[in-house]
């Protein structure tokens, strides 16, 4: 094997493991819960109420899924009151039960469709958007080319790569690695499209980080070791609102993984960004909530 070659396969893995929220259920689990009806969360019966007028539309990380990324977000706010609904995104032929592989305009084409869904199912003209990682991002694309910006009312990023990630500096080294970069473009075209730089994010980006009329709010962790530097997650606007977790609560130590997944004091942020009248504030406290 060629020096460069063999350089080059701990560089992919750790590119492949690090630009991704890890999934803590096996394929298998995702197969048999999905289904979510039962849960309380994907039933197309629910009707908005007047406290909570919008369905809520949950979009999943990188390597992710529908079911997986939010057992216990979705109940959370089904609990809360709202009509709570996900989906699947971005999969590749041949990859089973791994999603948000594919290009990421593609992937915002599956958000419109599936928004579409949910509007006419509740008899909603808008939703409300909260996701994880790439999901947090990649509404942004449906936003702004796709038509989205009339439909969404608000969209909560939970440590979105907004602007793409350096991988803590890794994705500088692509280029002293001949080949690297076309190997993630084929093999994941979504994390070619999330690294720092890409062709994808200068268009998505140039022109301004937001749509008018859209509410933004960004939750960030500073131990966040996937989207690098973590402040590159915030975005700039006259509506939006960035969130550093550690300010609410320096005792929060949550990760990449752990603040879409786990993180309570995410999760209270998130419900005040879905219902800024009735906010709370947000502490160590609110991981009782």
């Amino acid at each position: 094997m060629l020096p460069w070659k063999r350089a080059l396969r701990p560089l992919a893995a750790l590119l492949l493991t690090a630009a991704v929220a890890v999934v803590p259920a096996a394929a298998s689990a995702h197969a048999a819960t999905a289904s979510t009806s039962a849960g309380g969360w994907n039933d197309y019966s629910c009707k908005p109420s007047t406290a909570h007028p919008r369905p809520v539309v949950l979009v999943h990380g990188t390597f992710a899924n529908s079911v997986d990324n939010w057992l216990v977000l979705a109940p959370y706010l089904k609990d809360r009151g709202y009509c709570v609904f996900s989906f699947d995104y971005g999969q590749l032929p041949g990859v089973p039960a791994f999603y948000g592989l594919a290009p990421i305009d593609k992937s915002a084409e599956q958000l419109r469709t599936f928004v579409d869904k949910v509007l006419t199912a509740t008899g909603t003209a808008e939703t409300d958007l909260v996701g994880h990682s790439q999901g947090g991002m990649m509404p942004r694309y449906y936003l702004k080319f796709l038509g989205g910006a009339a439909k969404v009312n608000a969209l909560v990023g939970i440590a979105p790569d907004n602007h793409g990630t350096t991988l803590s500096g890794l994705a500088k080294l692509l280029p002293y690695f001949p080949g690297a970069a076309d190997l993630l473009s084929t093999a994941t075209p979504a994390l070619a499209d999330q690294v720092a730089g890409s062709a994808f994010l200068t268009k998505l980006n140039a022109g301004g980080d937001t749509e008018p009329g859209v509410h933004y709010t960004v939750l960030a962790t500073r131990y966040d070791e996937v989207v690098t530097p973590y402040r590159s997650q915030f975005l700039s606007g006259s509506d939006v609102h960035n969130v550093l977790l550690q300010d609410l609560c320096p005792l929060d130590l949550s990760e990449h993984a752990a603040i879409g997944l786990i993180d309570r004091i995410a999760f209270h942020e998130v419900a005040n960004a879905l219902d800024p009248a009735h906010a709370t504030a947000t502490t160590c406290a609110s991981v009782f909530d």
